[in-house]
């Protein structure tokens, strides 16, 4: 379908452009016309429709659905005639392993229909807020830390400055001065930061510390060695509830479509076969499918 849809698109263009206005506004109310039982072209007395072709055009990978529609018409139509054709040929035989796809499909769909009734259902505002309120607002939300550091490529160099420091010299001069990070001009401001947004040892040391103080020793990271100032800390404040709507709300989802399966399952007659009942190998013999 790919080379089809390139030959036809600038031919697609080219004829819209040069419709008549009459015949364009004929077109349109045609258009509004159709459904989705609407037949769009027969081979051999068999019917497609608008409907097929709309699933085809779901179904399409990301760089086709950014085609434009005049352009994907001729080409997905084209493929289902050349598909309904083979389909019909004597050399198409229902095999086997037609049959258990066909069936695997139509489960696969089916399924999907539910979870995305349950999980559109589930999404409410009562919902979002209760989940908002569990996850945000009753919470805590933990400590943010602003820090400044030095960093400098050994333990001694390390040890020295904080030396320098206690003895009264001034953090963000010596940063300026000395430190080979990158905020270095700057100070050694690392500016405002939360749990998990520093390396482990790192945030070690900030949690251990009190406002206002240098670290006693110098402390390692994959980076170098750091002397750490800790200037201030304050409450983490919750994000509003729109910030995390999206988020929220597929979170709900989650739970509510595995709430409803294990629902489901549990309310359900079921039989299986345990792994343990059988070689597992035999998933690998496709020759099966050809009986």
């Amino acid at each position: 379908m790919p080379k089809t849809l390139t030959k036809l698109g600038a031919a697609a263009l080219a004829l819209t452009l040069a419709m008549p206005l009459h015949a364009q506004e004929q077109a349109q109310e045609q258009t509004e016309a159709m459904s989705a039982d609407t037949v769009v072209a027969t081979v051999n007395g068999t019917d497609i429709t608008l409907g097929e072709m709309l699933v085809v055009r779901a179904s399409l990978p990301e760089q086709y659905q950014q085609l434009g529609d005049d352009v994907l018409w001729d080409g997905i139509l084209d493929q289902l005639v050349q598909q309904e054709v083979l389909a019909q040929d004597e050399k198409a035989v229902e095999t086997k392993r037609v049959d258990l796809s066909l069936k695997t499909e139509r489960r696969t769909l089916l399924a999907a229909e539910t979870v995305s009734a349950v999980a559109d259902a589930a999404v409410t505002d009562e919902a979002l807020q209760a989940a908002y309120d569990a996850q945000f607002a009753d919470a805590e939300q933990g400590q943010e830390y602003n820090a400044s550091h030095i960093l400098v490529e050994t333990e001694d160099e390390a040890k020295a400055i904080i030396e320098e420091l206690n003895g009264g010299s001034d953090f963000a001069e010596v940063a300026k001065s000395k430190s080979t990070g990158p905020s270095g001009p700057n100070g050694g401001e690392l500016g405002w930061f939360s749990k998990g947004m520093m390396v482990e040892p790192f945030e070690t040391a900030v949690e251990g510390m009190e406002p206002g103080t240098i670290s006693e020793a110098p402390v390692q990271t994959q980076f170098g060695w750091h002397v750490i100032k800790l200037n201030e800390t304050r409450a983490k404040e919750a994000p509003k509830l729109d910030e995390v709507r999206d988020q929220l709300a597929q979170q709900v989802q989650q739970e509510a479509v595995a709430a409803y399966m294990d629902e489901a399952e549990a309310g359900a007659e079921i039989t299986r076969k345990a792994s343990g009942d059988v070689d597992p190998s035999i998933l690998s013999n496709l020759e099966l499918l050809e009986d």
